[in-house]
């Protein structure tokens, strides 16, 4: 009888639990599932990321990642002004040479188990001496040491105060501390996981790393104690989640930008410029409805480059070198090649968007020019068909093509030799090309970065002067760059610098490069760089 009773209490409390559960389910299913897709921002790199440590943020890919998770003393704006970071001040002696940073009290490292309580620790100035000393460290070798080369020491005074001590003066230095290399990292952290730090970084960025399946996936998740506020008082980030795919294809990733389910493209490539692009740059009516452009110049010359120790006549000839220079329409090479982006080198070798940059100093198209110059050369020398040779990589053969054929008909024979990347870099660097094609991509910004590549001291290849162009004047304006602390000044002074450089003509500037993006028309305050930069604590998205 007790027996069947409980069987009976049994059965009652498995239907009982049944009929809840369906009762449960079916009132979820009359909400809305929700919808928090605006606050992932996904985006694609189609380079893999090969490290989240910054001592080792050599490559775009990897800047844009570890640009999300880490901080430094300071940190660059859109406009290229140094500002503060976690250093909300500083000052720097008259001579230059030293630099004395006041530290913020309320920046906090990511949490993390190793930290007392499973929680976080406060960022402190012997973490910026630890970071710098790590970055320095052989064992470690960060290519991003090269960073300190100009700095004589530093340390950490308490914990609010860090001084940094410069051999010699380098106005060009605070720009050099906003690279990601020079992030603060903590000890207790590296020293657990040494060189597996790299997919467990801890830092104290606005977004810190939730998942990484290498070449598949990264996600990235809100820092809900970030220590900077916009202009109304609000913390930053807006986005809860950053969501990285790694397809290394740049046609499908476009394909996925066009079908809604990546939010941000960088650049322009062949596989789908014509599509997207007209010819004089301006976005197709198909997409004006759905995407915004956004346009910048960027801190990248692309350039011909003669090598001036070359034993070849024409090479050797100043007039044969300024000749190229007015003997191709860089306008129209622009319109043609790349849909109007990126704008025509009519200038020096500083790249628009840098202080020094004059856009009235180089070369304009003038054929008959060149054909007057190449006869006194044909006159001078009795060469009479002067011929050069341009190597270069596939990547940019349409361009030397189209200035080999332009040249031509001012009377200069022009070949073509195409070779792998690697082997031009190889080459150019050990003076084995007379003539070859190539790009400065600025490493900070200020335009001693590009002057340095005309400096006697800096022959490559222990340097970056690859055309081995030597002028006493030049050297004699660069040292004393160093020495002017006054920022109008020293423009005046690289103005100059371009100025002679150009008139010797060492290089043929083609075109300074523009960066360009693509966002849906639901995301906002992305903003654009000279740098590329990709900076993420500013953006929003509406929910569409």
């Amino acid at each position: 009888m007790h027996h069947n009773k409980r069987l009976l209490n049994k059965t009652f409390f498995i239907h009982f639990v049944c009929i809840l559960g369906i009762l449960l389910c079916n009132g979820c299913k009359s909400e809305p599932k929700k919808d928090n897709s605006h606050l992932v921002f996904r985006y694609n790199e189609h380079k893999n990321i090969s490290s989240l440590d910054p001592a080792f943020s050599k490559d775009l890919a990897d800047i844009s990642a570890t640009n999300q998770l880490f901080n430094g003393l300071v940190q660059m704006n859109d406009s290229m002004q140094v500002l503060p970071a976690i250093a909300k001040s500083w000052t720097i002696s008259e001579d230059g040479l030293h630099y004395s940073f006041n530290l913020r009290n309320d920046v906090f490292f990511h949490k993390h188990r190793l930290f007392k309580n499973d929680s976080t620790r406060r960022v402190v100035a012997s973490d910026f001496e630890y970071s710098l000393k790590r970055l320095l460290n052989p064992t470690v070798g960060s290519p991003g040491r090269w960073v300190l080369n100009k700095v004589d020491g530093f340390k950490a005074i308490n914990d609010s105060t860090f001084n940094i001590t410069l051999k010699q003066a380098f106005p060009a230095f605070l720009g050099l501390l906003t690279m990601k290399y020079c992030s603060v990292v903590p000890r207790e952290i590296v020293s657990f996981y040494g060189s597996d730090f790299r997919n467990h970084p801890i830092g104290t960025g606005p977004f810190y790393c939730k998942r990484w399946e290498e070449n598949i996936k990264l996600v990235f998740r809100k820092n809900k104690h970030y220590f900077e506020k916009d202009a109304t008082g609000t913390s930053l980030p807006y986005l809860e989640a950053i969501a990285i795919t790694f397809l290394p294809d740049k046609q499908s990733e476009f394909l996925q930008f066009a079908q809604g389910n990546i939010d941000f493209i960088s650049g322009l490539d062949a596989s789908y410029k014509d599509d997207i692009l007209t010819a004089k740059g301006e976005l197709r009516a198909k997409y004006t409805s759905s995407v915004n452009m956004l346009r910048a110049p960027f801190l990248n010359t692309e350039y011909l480059s003669f090598y001036m120790d070359s034993e070849i006549p024409e090479i050797q000839s100043e007039k044969i070198r300024k000749a190229l220079n007015y003997g191709f329409d860089r306008k129209k090479m622009m319109t043609y090649l790349r849909n109007g982006i990126g704008i025509p080198a009519r200038g020096g070798f500083i790249p628009k968007g840098l202080p020094g940059y004059n856009p009235n100093i180089g070369y304009t198209y003038q054929p008959e020019k060149a054909k007057a110059l190449i006869a006194e050369f044909i006159s001078e020398t009795g060469i009479q068909t002067p011929e050069i040779t341009i190597t270069t990589t596939s990547n940019y053969l349409s361009f030397c093509e189209y200035i080999q054929r332009e040249i031509q008909k001012t009377g200069i024979v022009a070949n073509i030799n195409v070779i792998p990347a690697s082997a031009l870099k190889d080459a150019k660097a050990n003076g084995k090309l007379d003539m070859f094609r190539a790009s400065w991509v600025a490493d900070y910004p200020d335009a001693e970065n590009y002057l340095s590549l005309f400096y006697s001291k800096n022959f490559a290849p222990n340097g970056p002067n690859y055309s081995h162009f030597k002028n006493n004047l030049f050297d004699q304006w660069y040292e004393q760059a160093f020495t002017t602390n006054h920022l109008e000044t020293r423009t005046k002074l690289y103005t100059k610098m371009d100025s002679l450089v150009l008139n010797h003509a060492p290089i043929v500037p083609l075109f300074y490069d523009e960066v360009v993006r693509f966002t849906g028309k639901n995301v906002s305050g992305l903003g654009i760089n000279p740098t590329n930069l990709l900076e993420l604590k500013h953006v929003k998205k509406q929910r569409e």
